[in-house]
């Protein structure tokens, strides 16, 4: 007896990724909120990257993380650049998991577990597109950006690029932290 393993409905995988484009984009949306609007706004977001270790300015990377963040999060929800926005969350992830959450996996001692599930995430969904709900698919952009292979690049190239360029640059890890 052979198994045959049941292919999802059209309306099925649009569900799921319409879904996936909701809860990466508000999540990641919400950082940026919470970096540009919350506690110590700018202000302290820049205060906190350069105790990081970003230069020359944490103010310069308080807007471009806030600015990031807020823009991959809506075109996320709206599949709108789909793995663009995607490529954005891989970014900030990227350099997430190096300056703030290096003390190892776990994400209960401040590991980058979370950061590497968020941008797996966000991979996978530019690999699989946004589904028929969604901009891209309004417009026709699904077909151009968001094929297999080609959407898996358009996230994960520019997104790791971004990401290790970003610390490559401007990331001076503080004496203290042993690396």
């Amino acid at each position: 007896m052979t198994y045959a393993r049941p292919v999802p409905s059209t309306t099925e995988f649009d569900t799921v990724m319409l879904l996936a484009r909701v809860i990466v984009g508000v999540t990641i949306f919400l950082h940026g909120y919470n970096k540009a609007f919350r506690g110590g706004r700018i202000a302290g977001t820049a205060n906190w990257f350069e105790g990081l270790g970003m230069r020359p300015n944490g103010r310069i990377h308080a807007y471009a993380a806030a600015t990031t963040e807020l823009g991959a999060g809506v075109l996320l929800c709206l599949g709108l650049l789909t793995p663009l926005a995607a490529a954005g969350v891989i970014g900030i992830c990227v350099v997430a998991a190096r300056t703030d959450h290096r003390s190892g996996f776990f994400m209960f001692k401040n590991g980058w577990e979370y950061v590497f599930i968020l941008g797996t995430f966000a991979a996978v969904i530019g690999a699989l597109g946004p589904g028929a709900w969604s901009l891209d698919a309004v417009t026709g952009l699904d077909e151009i950006l968001n094929v297999g292979w080609r959407g898996l690049l358009i996230a994960v190239v520019p997104g790791l690029v971004t990401g290790v360029g970003t610390l490559l640059l401007f990331w001076r890890p503080p004496e203290s932290s042993g690396d």
